[in-house]
């Protein structure tokens, strides 16, 4: 049988990657509800958005009734719930949106969900997945050793960490109490195309492109572990389609890096493939900024259990995947252009005082 997958946010960065793998490397339907927030992607689904496996419906995650409706048109057979917001800086800045987004609007869907499921009958019932996608920013920060396995213990340090880990303590909840059939991944730090410039990646890319001052927080020695998205979207679908009902899988890029070792990479590959006036190396364009509050030291993802169990690993090297990137936004200056000139200029983030 087709499956037919409710994705929620679909327009984003990694919802869209999830999307254009679904429709080109299965026979998945698909049904995009997304809200068109400021982070959705501009033209990344415009590959698909004529294929008769496509729909889309703009519908607010919080908006039960509207759920309802797309669940009884659509009949899904699993739901990939991606939607949230993400930018941690935006979430010290704001964080009733995510509040709202990320546990509110996770509760009303998990509510949609299991009224939806309890009504299934047979095979439908048992094939049917609600999959969870979160960060490895809920576990907090660990030091110069260790890496997070899926038992390490919840120490969210941030607005949008906390947020994400009560929306995964939910699932888990609705799982347990309701026996809905959840699965959770836990994921380390995405890049790749149609990604929003506000991220470290981009914001390096297009900055450098401009001429302009590269803002490195703090001394740039927090670390990071770097997920290819297309990886991602792969493990995404391995573990919706394999994964163990109750089961959280951590994902990884293996490509632990300190950020200013990953901007002066950027900068080297952005002088290669597009040689700056002057000959003048990208690098000496590296400022150093004020920290943002609470900026977790380290994050390192264990992804054996997935590998193990699942049969999936990373596919690009950081070095390999960041050359695709920054070829990417070479190749589409339009698309980043647009952004910056509407809805985000670039400017620093993350030190208000958490006023809503």
């Amino acid at each position: 049988m087709v499956l037919k997958v409710l994705v929620t946010g679909g327009s984003g960065f990694i919802g869209s990657a999830l999307i254009r793998f679904l429709i080109g490397e299965t026979d998945a339907e698909i049904v995009n509800v997304d809200k068109l927030t400021y982070a959705a992607s501009p033209g990344a689904l415009a590959a698909v958005e004529a294929d008769r496996r496509y729909a889309f419906a703009k519908v607010d995650i919080r908006d039960g009734a509207a759920l309802r409706r797309v669940f009884a048109r659509h009949r899904p057979g699993a739901v990939m719930h991606l939607a949230a917001e993400s930018h941690v800086d935006r979430s010290i800045d704001s964080p009733a949106a995510f509040i709202e987004t990320n546990v509110i609007g996770t509760y009303t869907l998990l509510e949609t969900a299991n009224a939806y499921w309890r009504e299934l009958e047979g095979g439908a019932r048992e094939r049917f997945r609600f999959q969870h996608v979160s960060t490895d920013e809920v576990y907090g920060a660990l030091g110069e050793t260790g890496r997070f396995t899926e038992e390490t213990p919840y120490r969210p340090n941030s607005p949008y960490s906390a947020t994400k880990a009560a929306s995964d303590h939910l699932v888990r909840a609705w799982g347990h109490t309701f026996q809905l059939p959840v699965v959770t991944s836990n994921c380390s730090n995405n890049y790749g195309a149609y990604q929003f410039p506000e991220k470290l990646i981009p914001l390096m890319i297009i900055n450098g492109l401009l001429g302009k001052p590269l803002p490195v927080y703090g001394k740039g020695e927090n670390v990071r572990d770097w997920l290819y998205v297309d990886d991602h979207a792969r493990a995404l679908w391995t573990i919706l389609t394999r994964g163990r009902i109750g089961e959280t899988y951590n994902v990884g890029g293996n490509n632990e890096m300190r950020n200013i070792d990953v901007v002066e990479l950027v900068c080297d590959t952005l002088d290669g493939l597009a040689p700056p006036d002057g000959g003048r190396s990208r690098r000496a364009l590296i400022t150093f900024v004020e920290d943002r509050p609470g900026h977790d030291y380290r994050y390192a993802i264990d992804a054996s259990k997935i590998e193990r169990e699942l049969g999936w690993r990373p596919a690009e090297t950081f070095h390999s995947g960041l050359s695709k990137t920054v070829a990417w936004y070479l190749e589409n200056r339009e698309w980043w252009q647009r952004i910056i000139g509407a809805s985000y200029d670039g400017s620093r983030l993350g030190l208000g005082t958490g006023a809503a």
